[in-house]
């Protein structure tokens, strides 16, 4: 049979049982690899489509239109430099005679190189076409590097029949590579290629052979009951999750949906049961033991409240799964039965009977035990709470039980449900709700888009813990440096201002951070970075307000005037961004942009004097004065209303007599005290015109 000269192309490994967690990135970087590095060799084209497969026990690609011979190539090579390539006489030399012999020609024409120049030099180059690579040899060779740069979590090392010690992510046991019909002869870990392979592992019965690339997937499913499409696994998956919960909702993480996916071939979901004596266990506890140790998926009813039916997904699909259902049930028992036992064991000892404890956990070398830092962050938190207008005494409650669960069996084992037990125990422990709600809500926000505190008692342990977080880590010198925060200040740093922008506190965060340093009064060794800490705040404003949607113009007008309070931010960039869509706005903003510049180059800086009306001699400069008389009070008004956008409105008024200033009057004029008049009427203009924000960021 002649060989095609375009077909797809299958490339499958089997393997033992790959590691779950790593098989979804093992598939996607083997099929990515072996795609890019064939189109690399000429035998596909870069934008030819594939698709990739991954299974607990295979990696598989399948490639459209791969060529059996890549097309033949022009090539030009540097030969040698013309110093090195001639002698004095212009005859050829012994090392450029080597070079083309090392190239394959030994008898090229010297008159046939081409002499081009060659940065400052000249050099002779060499071209030919170069004939394509076979798909044999292009494939050993784009196999053999796609292998060795899999991210492999960890190496195994097993050994071959003959003896040979092989390194790979698990053992290999077949190769498969089809190129249409036809077997592609290259070999991987010493196995060489075939058009044969295994199927599910208990369902399927012997080899299964595969006819056509094309027919790989389909091959698998129908005669090896395997589902090689992870993405295909999964989704099936979740539809059965999905049909066996009926009127429940199934608690599905999509880690989780991944971890599951990477350990079945051949997806079956069963509904099981517990004993409902353990629903008197926090659910989450119950859910993430389900999840952690056993992967399986817990259903809740229509409230939220957790279900004593769970469901399981198993690799065998049977129509008398009694077995394995009473297995599954077997096994969760004692798991969910040690979760009660922390539970109830923990309940003999209150959060506040745990805070001493505390002085036997370090935080930082630097920076003492965990108990030390609960009492910074309890004292920052009552402060706060003072300056908020919040109850202070339930803030420094809360705080100082804030970490105590820590110390807990249910956490010990669960280090995941720190905070959610906190509030349990608290509220067993009877303290007041906000206090009990504080101990979880203080962790947010923990991520992009993630909750805020639901009460003024969270948000204000939020942000002492935050704070304490940052000016304490900052002041020892571990700030954040490129791509490493190992401490997530990053992370802490958006919390802090996600609470202030969106709670609309009117909270100063440079009071704020002086208030979290002050706390560090006993610790020498923490450096006062508060300033430091401030820029690095902006700079995550700004990345967090562009993910807004605001304009880069419109976020620089606003923090130039290095704004402390947050809750009128957003009020301000509106402002701005409705007072940019004036026909005015263009002018004023290129004006007040010129009144900077000249403030700045002013030697008789102006201070706080207002412009004298007796030394205004011009008509524009008389007209500039008497509006912005009416202007600045109005502008003032509204500012102090938080009515910004108004503010900014009302100085569209100024835009005929500042125009008409600067075209008829020399503000640098020879008579000091004229200049100085000037200058000082320019900065009562200029203060209007930024009260709000800096429109001269506006000026293009």
């Amino acid at each position: 049979m002649n060989h095609p000269e375009h077909a797809t192309l299958l490339v499958e490994l089997l393997t033992e049982e790959l590691p779950p967690k790593a098989l979804k990135r093992l598939g996607d970087a083997f099929a990515e690899g072996l795609a890019q590095r064939l189109a690399a060799h000429g035998l596909s084209d870069s934008a030819t489509a594939f698709e990739r497969y991954a299974t607990p026990r295979r990696l598989a690609v399948t490639i459209q239109n791969v060529r059996a011979v890549a097309p033949d190539r022009p090539v030009r090579e540097k030969v040698l430099p013309v110093s090195v390539a001639l002698d004095a006489a212009g005859q050829p030399t012994a090392p450029l005679a080597k070079k083309l012999a090392a190239l394959g020609f030994p008898d090229f024409p010297l008159e046939q190189l081409e002499r081009a120049p060659d940065g400052k030099a000249e050099a002779f180059f060499l071209g030919y076409t170069a004939p394509g690579a076979t798909l044999a040899a292009g494939l050993q060779a784009a196999l053999d590097e796609t292998l060795a740069r899999l991210p492999i979590p960890k190496v195994m090392t097993y050994q071959r029949g003959d003896g040979t010690n092989v390194q790979f992510v698990r053992p290999v046991h077949r190769l498969t590579v089809l190129h249409g019909e036809q077997v592609v002869p290259v070999t991987a870990f010493g196995i060489d290629a075939d058009d044969t392979t295994l199927g599910h592992r208990f369902l399927s019965d012997g080899l299964v052979a595969i006819q056509h690339a094309d027919h790989y997937a389909q091959t698998l499913q129908q005669r090896g009951y395997v589902i090689a499409s992870f993405g295909d696994r999964r989704e099936t998956i979740r539809n059965q999750l999905l049909a066996q919960a009926g009127d429940d909702t199934v608690v599905m993480p999509e880690a989780l949906l991944d971890e599951v996916s990477a350990l079945v071939e051949w997806p079956a979901v069963y509904s099981c049961r517990f004993e409902d004596e353990f629903l008197g266990v926090p659910q989450e506890c119950l859910i993430l033991t389900m999840q952690t140790n056993q992967k399986y998926f817990a259903l809740t009813d229509a409230s939220g409240k957790l279900r004593s039916r769970f469901l399981v997904v198993s690799n065998i699909e049977t129509a008398t799964p009694d077995d394995i259902i009473e297995g599954n049930e077997r096994v969760v028992r004692p798991r969910l039965a040690d979760a009660k036992f922390f539970f109830e064991q923990d309940q003999k000892k209150t959060l506040e009977q745990r805070v001493p404890l505390l002085a036997n956990v370090v935080y930082h070398n630097k920076l003492g035990s965990a108990l030390q830092r609960t009492e910074r962050v309890a004292a920052l938190a009552e402060a706060i709470a003072r300056l908020a207008g919040t109850d202070a005494a339930l803030a420094q409650r809360a705080a100082q039980l804030a970490k105590a669960d820590l110390l807990t069996d249910m956490v010990g084992e669960f280090p995941e449900l720190q905070g959610t037990m906190g509030t349990y125990y608290a509220r067993h422990d009877g303290e007041p709700e906000e206090v009990a709600l504080a101990c979880s809500e203080h962790y947010r926000p923990r991520f992009s888009g993630d909750a805020l505190p639901t009460t003024q008692t969270g948000t204000v342990v939020a942000l002492a813990d935050k704070l304490e977080t940052l000016v304490g880590i900052w002041g020892i010198g571990l700030q954040p440096t490129g791509e490493k925060d190992p401490f997530a200040l990053r992370r802490h740093a958006l919390g802090v201002l996600r609470l202030l922008l969106e709670k609309e506190w009117p909270l100063d965060l440079r009071d704020l951070l002086r208030m979290a340093y002050a706390q560090f009064k006993k610790l020498p060794q923490v450096a006062d970075s508060t300033a430091a800490i401030y820029e690095f705040f902006m700079d995550r404003l700004r990345g967090l307000l562009r993910e807004r949607g605001y304009a880069a113009a419109e976020i620089d007008a606003v923090l130039a005037l290095n704004p402390t309070r947050l809750d009128d931010l957003t009020a301000r960039l509106v402002a701005v961004r409705e007072f940019a869509a004036l026909p005015e706005a263009a002018a004023l903003a290129a004006a007040n942009k010129r009144i900077s510049n000249i403030l700045k180059k002013s030697d008789g800086a102006p201070g706080n004097n207002l412009a004298q009306a007796g030394l205004l001699i011009e008509a524009a400069e008389k007209a500039l004065h008497h509006q912005l008389q009416q202007v600045a009070p109005k502008v003032q008004d509204h500012v102090k209303a938080h009515q910004y956008t108004d503010a900014l409105s009302a100085l569209a008024a100024l835009r005929e007599p500042v125009d008409a200033f600067f075209q008829d009057v020399m503000v640098n004029a020879d008579d000091t005290a004229l200049r100085a008049n000037r200058l000082a009427l320019l900065a009562q203009l200029h203060q209007q015109m930024n009260c709000v924000a800096d429109i001269s960021r506006l000026a293009a």
